[in-house]
């Protein structure tokens, strides 16, 4: 419908433009409420509808009217004037009308932005440093010598004299019991550990030349090493075995 005069034009202008925002007031609310979209996308598409549909209804009812043709009338004798029939009113123009003149409705507050995600500022990468100068290549340390395997010591060799290596203590703080060999009595095995001989396993290992030297310097037991076999029976016991002796001992039948 077209307009006739600026002041009709300028209502019918207002009139579009506020239908539209309310139309996209109405559509932000639907696709935020019903539709579930996020704030900003139901502002932008609100908004945008708003826009077009303002602008659609602008150029349907708000355009002017053609200019009069010119039908070659002279004034001499000008054509009758009709009556000037009322313009009518199109039912839009009046909607428009009364929508000017009523006072605009407060536009519903459009729902507030969704808060953008505090992100976390990205850790700042330490400025590259400068290339540090080369170091000097470091010359190869030599190659350490292995250390040379400690050769096991050597069973300690019985004196010239003949007699026994011993000990100074018992092996692991514990000695045999001596007094399991026949012939060993309390008084003895205390002579003999005196002299450094604390295991079955020393006394087992004694040769004939030190089986000799012990006879002769056990004091007030002389040959007593050879007569009772001491160093057979000690072999015997030195491999966990038993013997008569020792089993009588070890039930405490003897001392």
């Amino acid at each position: 419908m077209a307009v006739k005069d600026e002041n009709s034009k300028q209502s019918c202008l207002l009139g579009c433009a506020i239908a539209g925002a309310i139309a996209g007031v109405v559509l932000a609310a639907a696709l935020y409420i019903v539709m579930g979209y996020g704030s900003a996308a139901s502002i932008f598409l609100g908004g945008l509808a708003a826009v077009i549909l303002a602008v659609l209804m602008m150029v349907v009812f708000c355009r002017e009217l053609p200019a009069p043709i010119d039908q070659g009338f002279s004034s001499a004798n000008p054509p009758a004037k009709p009556s000037e029939p009322k313009p009518a009113v199109s039912t839009a123009s009046a909607a428009a009308a009364a929508t000017s003149a009523a006072p605009a409705a407060p536009a519903a507050p459009a729902a507030p932005a969704a808060k953008p995600a505090s992100k976390k500022p990205a850790a700042k990468k330490p400025a590259a440093k400068a290339a540090a100068k080369p170091a000097t290549t470091a010359k190869p340390k030599a190659a350490a010598k292995p250390k040379t395997t400690a050769k096991p010591k050597a069973a300690a060799k019985p004196a010239d004299d003949g007699k026994p290596a011993g000990l100074k203590k018992a092996r692991g703080g514990k000695a045999d019991n001596l007094k399991e060999i026949k012939g060993v009595g309390p008084k003895l095995e205390k002579m003999l550990n005196g002299m450094g001989y604390y295991h079955f396993d020393q006394i087992a290992s004694w040769k004939k030349k030190e089986v000799a030297w012990v006879d002769e310097n056990l004091e007030g037991f002389k040959g007593r090493v050879s007569r009772d076999e001491w160093v057979k029976q000690a072999k015997i016991l030195a491999k966990g075995g038993e013997t008569e002796f020792s089993k009588r001992v070890d039930k405490g039948g003897v001392y």
